[in-house]
């Protein structure tokens, strides 16, 4: 919020005030908001003339929201619990335990497996399946993995994410077990099928659904 006023005013704290500029800072006012950690009590730089509106915490707001968003955000980064706890701790000065941050991203996780099973429509005239390669951190280390997508074209020609799966590599083996998890949540026929030149890719496909 400092930080805000300076940009509102035009010049920093301690610094000379412009030629010409009538608005100066106004020390502070006093204010507890609650959030996801608990009660806090924040200062709010202030200025002259009352214009200022701070966008962190907007004048009114008595609740900090979006913390669970800033805890998801950095752990989709790659960063560590204890890497998120010292961000935290040094970009709004709030100490979140370790516990906090493994409970917000064990129900995202569980929100994920939620949707991965999602029941699927019977038919799709287009499915694209296909694999890119991306870095994840795995025990500590950032490392490739292979993301495999399925996106499908249903019946009203709207674009369906059908999946995400993460495996160490691409192989035709693997697509079989995603061809065969979505069989399971309920798709029974494919028309055309979008794939690349992997070796073995369309018999696994033929496996599954041998019409396509």
């Amino acid at each position: 919020m400092e930080a805000e006023l300076s940009t509102h005013l035009g010049y920093k704290k301690h610094e000379r005030k412009p030629e010409g500029g009538i608005n100066s800072r106004n020390s502070y006012s006093q204010k507890t908001i609650q959030g996801e950690f608990g009660n806090a009590e924040i200062s709010i730089p202030r200025d002259r003339s009352g214009e200022f509106e701070p966008q962190l915490v907007r004048k009114g707001q008595n609740r900090l929201l979006g913390l669970d968003d800033k805890i998801i955000s950095l752990y989709a980064r790659g960063m560590s619990i204890r890497d998120i706890q010292a961000q935290l701790e040094e970009m709004y000065g709030v100490e979140v335990s370790p516990t906090l941050i493994s409970n917000v991203t064990d129900a995202v996780m569980d929100e994920v497996k939620q949707w991965q099973n999602l029941p699927l429509n019977a038919v799709y005239p287009i499915v694209y399946l296909d694999c890119l390669v991306v870095k994840a951190r795995d025990s500590g280390r950032v490392i490739n993995k292979s993301l495999y997508f399925a996106l499908g074209v249903n019946i009203e020609g709207h674009k369906e994410l059908l999946g995400m799966w993460i495996s160490p590599n691409e192989g035709a083996k693997f697509w079989l077990s995603v061809l065969t998890k979505i069989q399971n949540r309920g798709v029974k026929d494919i028309f055309i099928a979008c794939v690349d030149s992997l070796t073995g890719f369309p018999n696994a496909i033929e496996t599954v659904f041998p019409k396509t």
